[in-house]
């Protein structure tokens, strides 16, 4: 039996390897995570609401990282249908931000609910 959280990161890891066909091996450089919750320190672009999650671009030896915050999604989805998708709908943006693409443009099912 798995857990809330193993469940949760999987779904991360799974929505990230559905992008891998798209954008090869610039995807393997990048590593993902899930925290909790966001920092209480909001960047500015954040003062709306709770981010969902957040990209960090590469800096030097580090790699790029994008974090997912799971209560947050959580917070978001009714059931493990709608879970499924809201952290999907979140790797592919926060993706396309560190690739400068259009969430659409990589990957078509993009905000599509089912």
């Amino acid at each position: 039996m798995s857990t809330r959280r193993e469940i949760f990161d999987d779904l991360v890891l799974d929505s990230a390897a559905r992008l891998e066909p798209r954008l090869g091996p610039r995807l393997a450089e990048v590593e993902f995570a899930v925290e909790d919750v966001p920092p209480s320190d909001p960047a500015p672009w954040e003062r709306d609401g709770v981010p969902l999650g957040r990209t960090f671009p590469s800096n030097g030896r580090q790699p790029a990282r994008i974090v997912v915050y799971r209560r947050p999604v959580e917070g978001r989805a009714q059931d493990l249908r709608e879970l499924t998708s809201v952290v999907q709908d979140v790797v592919v943006e926060q993706v396309a931000a560190l690739f400068g693409m259009a969430p659409g443009d990589l990957d078509a099912r993009y905000g599509d609910a089912d």
